[in-house]
């Protein structure tokens, strides 16, 4: 090689070596455009770039070749441009306030973590038919037609024998879900036709909301290999059932007790009873600032089916709830026996 050459094939290998040289801190935070988001004037041009920062109460994970981290994202001034950052501070003010709460009854008690078991329904359609929509292909839901013959009148697909063509597909896409962690558990036939759900353990909220959208992807990727197309469109069928993500949740103390959970004397669930109650009484006075945070126009497509979300906020506590309210209430003494079983 002549001495040019063999300075260009040096410099090729340095800079193939400082490829390979990757630092553990690079993890931690990268800096990649952000020029892209909507800012609200918040931010110049050329001020657009946005940081990722490490999120560890999340677990990484492969997919695939590629090593996935759960990051939260900002703006170069600093304005959150995710919504990992609002539910963690979210959990944060939770933890807190529980704590505090729960140290009036413990004092072993230091943490208090908000759980999560969503329920995720779809819609699994043949792939040929779903690309002979075009409404379906642009908006992801029906946008003309009419009702088919045979709707959801009688209830008749719910919990009824899956189709083994979409069972196959369940049983691969849990497969693959379960590599990465995703506890899922159960599947069945929801209400309106071709209409399906799948449930998993319960889990802290910010693992099970980032396992929720990692599974919606697997399940569209896993769908392509059975010619299905999965809608995930709140109401993609007029006149039939929509599909929602059902938030079953509860807090649990870092000393194992499920805050929730009472057990069979009334006397003994103090603790219990004092979150109950507070419960309530959050949803009553601020029933406008939940009913605000799911007032989507996704959310809106579905009001008026079997499982849409109320226009108004309420509490269903059951008979034997009640019966326990009514006697604080009139400051009688609680039944040592009596049973509370559920909520």
């Amino acid at each position: 090689m002549t001495g040019g050459t063999a300075e260009k094939h040096d410099s090729f290998f340095d800079a193939l070596s400082g490829i390979e040289k990757f630092k553990g801190s690079e993890l931690v935070q990268q800096e990649p455009d952000a020029s892209s988001f909507p800012s609200g004037g918040i931010r110049s041009t050329f001020e657009a770039r946005g940081y990722t920062a490490w999120d560890p109460t999340s677990s990484m994970f492969l997919y695939g070749k590629t090593l996935s981290i759960p990051t939260v994202f900002v703006s170069y001034t600093g304005e959150t441009l995710d919504t990992k950052s609002p539910l963690l501070k979210a959990l944060k003010a939770v933890d807190q306030a529980a704590t505090k709460v729960c140290q009036l009854f413990d004092k072993d008690i230091q943490h208090v973590v908000a759980s999560l078991g969503a329920e995720q329904e779809y819609f699994a359609v043949d792939k040929a038919l779903f690309n002979a929509r075009p409404d379906l292909v642009m908006a992801g839901r029906t946008v003309f037609g009419h009702p088919p013959a045979r709707g959801q009148q009688l209830d008749d697909h719910y919990f009824g024998t899956i189709p083994s063509r979409v069972n196959d597909f369940m049983r691969d896409f849990e497969i693959e879900s379960w590599k990465l962690g995703i506890p899922v558990r159960t599947r069945h036939n929801e209400v309106a036709p071709s209409q399906f759900e799948v449930a998993p353990l319960f889990e802290e909220v910010n693992v099970a909301n980032d396992h929720n959208q990692l599974m919606m992807d697997i399940m569209s990727r896993v769908s392509e290999k059975h010619n299905l197309k999965i809608l995930f469109h709140e109401k993609p069928f007029a006149r039939l059932n929509g599909s929602g993500k059902h938030n079953n949740w509860s807090l649990i103390t870092d000393t194992g007790v499920n805050l929730y959970a009472p057990s069979s004397s009334a006397r003994d669930n103090l603790l219990f009873l004092t979150f109950f109650v507070t419960t309530v009484k959050a949803v009553h006075e601020h029933a406008d600032l939940l009913r605000a945070s799911i007032a989507t126009a996704g959310n809106d497509f579905r009001l008026g089916a079997n499982e849409a979300p109320p226009a108004i906020m309420s509490v269903f506590i059951g008979s034997q709830m009640t019966a326990v309210l009514d006697e604080l209430e009139k400051k009688e003494m609680l039944k040592s026996k009596k049973e509370i079983t559920c909520i």
